[in-house]
């Protein structure tokens, strides 16, 4: 037997599973930070607070990663005395971030529903 789904249906679920796409945050230059304006179509779905908590604490792992220290500098220093092949067999620290945040993401589950 076919199921018929109304329209309304269709556009509720269309609704639920709509992407949202946070902006690029460029008033302190090109470094990766995102803005905590709370999107529209996040109303209903999300704390207003939770999602600017989310988003600051986001910015803070980026700062970081960015940030330049004695492991960035040892990174680089073996970078030009291996041609660059270091990179073969290992991350960097600013390649980790991503995989930081993108536990953080998905560790909170209002934020993925």
């Amino acid at each position: 037997m076919a199921e018929t789904h109304s329209l309304q249906d269709m556009r509720q679920q269309a609704a639920i599973t709509a992407k949202v796409f946070i902006q690029r945050d460029y008033s302190s230059g090109t470094m990766c930070q995102f803005q905590t304006k709370f999107p529209s179509e996040l109303e209903n779905r999300i704390d207003k607070q939770q999602f600017e908590e989310t988003v600051r604490a986001l910015n803070n792992m980026y700062t970081e990663a960015e940030k330049l220290g004695s492991q960035s500098y040892i990174e680089g220093c073996l970078a030009c005395l291996t041609a660059y092949t270091v990179f073969l067999c290992m991350e960097t620290h600013y390649e980790k971030s991503p995989i930081k945040v993108e536990i953080t993401i998905f560790e909170d589950r209002s934020l993925t529903r």
